[in-house]
């Protein structure tokens, strides 16, 4: 028994010793580390050279390293710890406090990592708590500065010149009916929002991003939702400054904000709305309604070409002239015109003619943000390739939202969906698939589906929009007092996709089940005419 004692004693004894030994070494390690971040400070090499990089790389390896060395001395509560390990730990924090002014970051690990601070990161980030997400274990890095919001709002209701919507009323997931996660929600979960912060390297192999001031995050698993970036005029070869600050495009609410600007400082001014599609629809009659005359130019032969027929077209048309807006048609923006002060005050199009402008705002379409990941994962049709639960060909890396190419079960083909609806439904899904713990998930099931609401007019659509005959059904008269009209798309005998404007909840919810189970049509003019006018 004595034996047994005497050698405790003597485990603990060199226990201590080593721990002193280690100790003496950390202090002589942190007092270097300090001197020689200061004599970096000092230098002419904060102009970061190669050699200045890979110093302050090793240094960054020392503070780690030290830090992994005093979470050990959690194991001790001995006073030579609390007299001595205190100048290490003193010195330590020191050094971090160079690094941060230097802007450079110790790596930070999360165990999920969502990068993109959209729609779809906010809808992750409930389905994690859902599924029973740790605090901490979760972080959304994201360019903007405000936490997650519902983004269709800045076309649908941002704009308008009464009521209009402002945070943090429409932060996610206020637009599916669900309780609204302001920053403080993330707070009270744990969930770190890293925000005004661009990634500028993604190294997925090793779990790795990088953002631009030099702070590094890693990651257990990967959600990339980047979401899509818009195209300017410059991407098409227009002449002039696509940049001027009355050049205006919407896709944030710093975006957004220059619009409301724009719209105080140039009241009755004149407006050119260059996009027919989504964008241009919604932004030409918010602006309407702020009173500014309004020139719509796109280079499509109606309205809405990628979704809407040439009769469902006419109608929107005649709609907007009716509220005194200007429409021209199948041309195109070829230069942009400044005067002395950088201002854009004339846009010149293709077929000849020139539109004076107070400011501009161009929607012609966006494309997703994917450059970061360019020759490191399987991508196609622009898109990041991934399976039914949005994994990717690399091992805890996840798409959602815009950026993903996926297979759509109802169609037996791959695609890509720029839409709300898909953004927050992905979302759900791949945390569902990420936190299975083995389970067996359902792979994604989606129909497309895109909605609508201008003035006093609200559409839906669902499907798709491909067929060899279309039914077209219902009252397109633009000075109707409630239009409802709608259309089907037909395709070997079935309906493949339904539309219907001014329809009611159960109205809606009958052509979302005829586009679902694509309901057989033996007869056309019986479909047409059991279709008026209430499409159920």
């Amino acid at each position: 028994m004595g034996s047994f004692i005497w050698d405790r004693i003597n485990q603990k004894l060199k226990i201590y010793t080593d721990f002193e030994e280690n100790l003496a070494v950390l202090q002589k390690t942190s007092r270097n580390l300090v001197t020689q971040l200061e004599e970096l400070d000092r230098s002419s090499s904060w102009e970061r050279s190669d050699e200045w990089e890979e110093k302050v790389e090793a240094l960054i390896d020392q503070v780690e390293h030290i830090e992994r060395s005093i979470q050990k001395w959690n194991l001790f509560s001995t006073v030579a710890v609390y007299l001595y390990g205190r100048h290490v730990v003193n010195k330590m924090n020191e050094a971090k406090q160079l690094l941060e002014e230097g802007n450079y970051y110790l790596s930070k690990f999360f165990k999920y990592l969502i990068l993109g601070g959209g729609v779809a990161a906010g809808y992750a980030a409930r389905e994690f708590v859902k599924q029973g997400v740790k605090p901490g274990e979760l972080a959304i890095v994201s360019e903007e500065s405000v936490a997650p919001y519902e983004r269709p709002a800045l076309s649908k209701g941002y704009l308008f010149p009464t009521n209009a919507a402002r945070l943090p009323e429409f932060h996610v997931c206020v637009g599916s009916g669900g309780e609204r996660l302001d920053p403080n929600w993330y707070e009270e979960k744990g969930i770190e929002l890293i925000l005004n912060t661009k990634i500028v390297e993604a190294t997925l192999h090793s779990k790795s991003l990088r953002s631009e001031n030099g702070r590094i995050l890693k990651f257990g698993a990967l959600i990339i939702a980047t979401g899509s970036r818009v195209i300017k005029l410059s991407d098409f070869g227009v002449k002039g400054d696509d940049q001027a600050k009355n050049v205006l495009y919407l896709r944030d609410v710093k975006d957004a904000d220059k619009i409301i600007e724009e719209i105080r400082v140039k009241k009755h001014g004149k407006v050119v709305v260059v996009g027919g599609g989504y964008i241009g629809l919604e932004v030409g009659a918010a602006l309407k309604l702020n009173n500014l005359s309004v020139t719509m130019v796109y280079n499509d032969p109606w309205l809405m070409s990628r979704l809407f027929t040439k009769e469902i077209a006419e109608f929107y048309e005649r709609y907007y002239m009716s509220r005194g807006i200007n429409l021209i048609n199948e041309t195109s923006v070829i230069e942009l015109e400044s005067d002395s002060s950088g201002e854009v005050k004339k846009v010149k199009l293709k077929n000849g003619r020139e539109l004076e402008a107070d400011f501009v705002v161009v929607g012609v379409g966006a494309r997703p943000s994917t450059r970061l990941f360019q020759g490191q994962i399987e991508m196609s049709r622009g898109g990041i390739k991934t399976d039914g639960l949005f994994k990717t060909s690399i091992d805890d890396v996840y798409a959602i939202g815009d950026v993903a190419w996926f297979p759509m079960k109802i169609y037996n083909e791959m695609r890509r969906v720029e839409h709300v609806d898909h953004a927050r439904k992905s979302a759900m899904k791949v945390v569902e698939g990420i936190m299975a713990k083995g389970e067996v998930v359902e792979e994604y099931d989606y129909v497309p589906y895109f909605y609508s609401r201008v003035f006093d007019l609200s559409w839906r659509f669902y499907g798709d929009n491909v067929g060899d005959a279309t039914v077209v059904f219902g009252n397109r008269n633009p000075r109707a007092k409630k239009p409802k009209f709608g259309c089907y798309w037909i395709k070997d005998g079935r309906i493949m996709g339904g539309f219907l404007e001014g329809g009611s909840d159960e109205e809606n919810k009958a052509i979302e089940n005829l586009a679902w189970h694509q309901h057989k049509v033996d007869d056309l003019q019986e479909l047409k005419d059991k279709a008026q006018p209430t499409a159920t």
